[in-house]
């Protein structure tokens, strides 16, 4: 075998090494760089590079069509071969795929495939790391100390097809998460940040605003669990429209086993879910959280197939002005339900055509509300309602009459996504922001403030 190490002759040369009917390999080049700090002092740094590649591939048996993925890291020129083999022997020992299709052609090929991966490295910090010293100064003259770690991913991603397919796509993925504590470590609070690149970090305005909240925090007011007014932050409502997201596939909508089914068979397409205009969609060319412009699948499920790959993704409108007006599916699953093809982008934007900032929402509140910094531990409690439960984190802060008077305990929520959408009062300005819980996985999103008149607090949470 000829030595081969660029990831596009590394696709290459795994489908000239392909005897199946079809197949698809992507490779995912990934470089990261990272810093972390702890009591207003960097700790560690680090670069680290890596190769993953998938091979998927399709047999054409008596029975219909199967699929056989194998996926390893650090591949080399030496593993193709078993690595295509391995993809080939599960495609035969396997039944026929479910949602076989054929796969995707005639695609043009980008333009930069066969150019060598983008790489990030500690440069990209060269500008956001001496700001981050002075905000470390600031904070130990002010008493409190910072905690977090910033971190850039760049994946340049190659797919190649039996079909033709040739394409390519760079993805930068930056986040920050910067936590304040009092001297005493008893009154935490956080803020967070997505970005592609750390030219639109300040961690000095974020060290000032965590500065504001610790000084909210120096008066405690203990309330008990209860529906209360509740402003949600960009980052809590990203959290919840995600999973929302997650859960919208429109085959296990028709199958009446998610909030998306209709009582008496159906989808809730062209339901109205909500009296705000508010619009949740999903754009690859979104400004700021741009994402791939293809499908990129390395498995297969209700809302992704392996068989997809390459399929050209568009802007798609899951909410429009308050009505329901697409579920996610796959070519299969269009099939199967009558429903347009609308594989979800990597990316979610809310918009409800307000231009407050959460600040200028907390000002314009009268009687008594309570002020999220952000949810945690959110996991599913039904399904067919999609009733989520959680727990608040890091700063809830009771407002009265426009001011923030304390910081009050944290609590155990219970609510769905799709029934918070239809009570929302009020929608805020719209911006980019870092979802908490799901920033492992989910960090492209941009999202409103949204004023809750009964947000359910189910239970105190006895955790700081």
């Amino acid at each position: 075998m000829s030595r081969v190490s660029k990831p596009h002759e590394i696709v290459e040369r795994a489908l000239d090494l392909s005897t199946a009917d079809g197949c698809v390999v992507i490779a995912d080049e990934e470089s990261s760089a990272n810093l972390r700090w702890a009591g207003n002092a960097l700790t560690t740094n680090g670069v680290t590079r890596g190769r993953t590649l998938t091979v998927v591939a399709t047999v054409d048996g008596a029975r219909g069509t199967a699929s056989g993925v194998v996926s390893r890291s650090a591949v080399t020129a030496d593993d193709l071969e078993p690595l295509v083999r391995a993809a080939e022997a599960a495609a035969r020992a396997a039944g026929p795929a479910e949602d076989a299709q054929p796969l995707v052609g005639g695609v043009p090929a980008s333009p930069d495939f066969a150019d060598a991966p983008a790489e990030t490295g500690s440069d990209v910090f060269a500008e956001f790391a001496p700001a981050l010293g002075d905000a470390f100064a600031r904070a130990r003259s002010g008493g409190r100390e910072l905690y977090g770690f910033a971190h850039h991913q760049l994946t340049s991603t190659y797919l190649g097809t039996s079909t033709g397919l040739r394409l390519r796509h760079d993805q930068p993925n930056g986040t920050l998460e910067l936590n304040a504590k009092s001297p005493d470590r008893s009154r935490p609070t956080w803020a967070g940040r997505s970005t592609r690149d750390f030219g639109d970090v300040d961690p000095i305005g974020l060290d000032t605003e965590l500065a504001r909240r610790l000084r909210w925090a120096e008066r405690r007011v203990d309330l008990p669990a209860g529906r209360y007014e509740t402003l949600l932050p960009p980052t809590a409502v990203a959290d919840l429209l995600i999973y929302q997201l997650w859960s919208s596939a429109a085959r296990d909508a028709v199958e009446g086993r998610t909030a998306f089914s209709r009582p008496g068979g159906g989808t809730r397409l062209g339901e109205t879910l909500s009296a705000l205009p508010l619009s949740l969609r999903s754009d690859p060319h979104a400004p700021g959280l741009e994402s791939a412009p293809f499908v990129i699948a390395h498995s297969s499920g209700d809302s992704a197939s392996v068989f997809d790959n390459g399929l050209p993704l568009t802007s798609t409108d899951w909410i429009r002005d308050g009505r329901l007006e697409h579920l996610t599916t796959t070519r299969h699953t269009a099939g199967l339900t009558g429903l347009p093809v609308a594989p979800a982008a990597d990316n979610l934007v809310l918009d409800g055509g307000g231009d407050q900032s959460l600040e200028e929402m907390v000002a314009a509140t009268t009687g008594r509300a309570l002020l999220l910094t952000c949810l945690w531990y959110i996991r599913e409690v039904d399904p067919a309602t999609l009733l989520l439960t959680g727990l608040t984190r890091d700063g809830v802060y009771l407002v009265e009459d426009g001011e923030v008077i304390g910081e009050v305990n944290n609590f155990r929520f219970n609510e769905s996504p799709v029934d918070l959408l239809s009570r929302a009062a009020e929608a805020g300005r719209t911006e980019k922001t870092l979802p908490r819980e799901w920033s492992d996985w989910f960090t492209r999103a941009a999202m409103p403030a949204l004023r809750i008149p009964d947000f359910n607090m189910s239970s105190v949470s006895p955790g700081v």
